[in-house]
């Protein structure tokens, strides 16, 4: 007699129901500063039809950092957004977890009473399983499909805004060049503490929205990475012959 094929597991589907919204962040890390500022930044003027002689620049350029990916998440605006997406899924959730309760509990029972089952019977059991196995997992891929689209479109909303208040911040402070550490292929190799603005930015943005701190109970998104360190590289010594 040919035995029935066992069901799938569903665990490495479930794995992702886990996962809290926060991370959307690290996903929509691909939008920087560069696209933000890009689309923030105003119109050129014309040239002048007749230009006058070119004007040397004097001075040393006064450039700064920014971990803008983590600055977004960081906001109050972004805290309070990404906490009301986590209770709008927090049904769906549930749900997925009794489903996945249940198959549990028809797998037992189907191992518990193997001795004295009928092959008809255990056939139909590992049916039902399989069939609710496969709805689970479809289930679980609409979810997660569902959270991801929501956190990258609370994302880019957030982002584009504060990308207007941290051009706007730096021309102030008489920045002219930001550049963005939280990037894969970000240049910023060493800087000093002190060029980093990401946490003023986020003062001004939370300022300028007026939206207070999430309470302390409303888990916080990933923190912003720290800058670059101070201290150079220095290669390893020499092995003594």
């Amino acid at each position: 007699m040919t035995r029935a094929k066992p069901p799938r597991k569903p665990k490495e589907f479930l794995n992702s129901m886990k996962r809290s919204l926060s991370l959307v962040c690290v996903l929509a890390s691909g939008m920087g500063v560069a696209a933000v500022a890009q689309a923030a930044a105003p119109a050129k003027p014309a040239p002048d039809p007749a230009p006058s002689a070119s004007v040397p620049v004097t001075g040393a350029a006064k450039i700064a950092i920014i971990q803008f990916s983590g600055a977004v998440t960081q906001t109050n605006e972004f805290q309070r957004d990404i906490a009301d997406l986590r209770k709008k899924y927090e049904p769906q959730e549930a749900k997925l977890q009794t489903e996945n309760q249940e198959i549990e509990t028809l797998k037992k029972q189907l191992q518990d009473g193997s001795a004295t089952i009928s092959d008809v019977d255990r056939q139909q059991k590992m049916r039902t399983i399989d069939d609710k196995t496969k709805q689970l997992q479809r289930s679980a891929q609409d979810l997660q499909s569902s959270e991801q689209t929501d956190g990258q479109e609370t994302f880019n909303q957030v982002a584009n805004k504060v990308g207007e208040v941290m051009i706007s911040w730096a021309q102030t402070q008489g920045f002219s060049l930001v550049l963005d550490a939280s990037q894969q292929n970000s240049t910023v190799l060493w800087a000093t503490p002190s060029t980093d603005i990401t946490k003023a930015v986020i003062d001004a943005y939370n300022t300028k929205s007026g939206i207070p701190a999430p309470p302390p109970s409303v888990p916080s998104a990933p923190a912003p990475r720290s800058a670059p360190s101070t201290t150079p590289r220095t290669p390893p010594p020499a092995p003594h012959r």
